[in-house]
């Protein structure tokens, strides 16, 4: 199919033994429903913020979304730090199992486990079920400003990421998987 058929396919057509008022309530093209620009754009009059009644119309609302959203985005990493932090102070029993495994030449060699485990009904285990929701519902949330492909509220996103990973990460003993692209 050649890019013409596509894009034309793709425009709304009016069929003229249907008449719809566009007053009705219905999912037609009269229904006041926004279309969302689906290639990234540089644009701060009418782009909606997660919310129907949240759009932004100026360059002022473009800002302050912008900071918002850098903020949020440095929330989001500091809170998975956060998470991992009370995780470890919270472990609550640690066991060691050692066992004889076969060596080099014939000899035995005691092999040590160390096992963590945590009480499903306890406190630490109900604040990171409920650390865990928030965390949840904050990156939905800046995945869907990202899907606005607005290309000042993306860089929002990813240079609050970066700088919240630099903040909040800096002293985290981690093995980097770099083929690692979703958190």
């Amino acid at each position: 199919m050649s890019h013409h058929m596509m894009n034309s396919s793709m425009l709304p057509t009016t069929h003229p033994e249907h008449h719809h008022s566009t007053a009705s309530s219905g999912g037609g093209h009269g229904s006041g429903m926004m279309m969302m620009a689906m290639t990234f754009h540089f644009s701060y009059e009418n782009v909606p913020l997660l919310f129907s009644g949240l759009t932004i119309n100026t360059p002022g609302e473009m800002a302050g979304a912008f900071v918002a959203v850098f903020f949020l985005a440095m929330f989001y990493e500091g809170l998975k730090i956060a998470r991992e932090c009370l995780l470890r102070k919270s472990q609550v029993s640690i066991r060691y199992n050692s066992m004889p495994v076969p060596g080099p030449n014939g000899t035995i060699l005691m092999e040590t486990h160390k096992t963590v485990g945590q009480q499903m009904l306890s406190f630490p285990h109900l604040l990171q079920t409920v650390l865990h929701i928030i965390q949840v519902v904050v990156s939905y949330f800046l995945m869907l400003i990202f899907m606005t492909y607005n290309g000042y509220l993306c860089i929002a996103v990813a240079a609050g990421a970066g700088m919240g990973y630099f903040f909040f990460s800096w002293k985290k003993a981690v093995v980097v998987d770099i083929t690692e692209h979703c958190h």
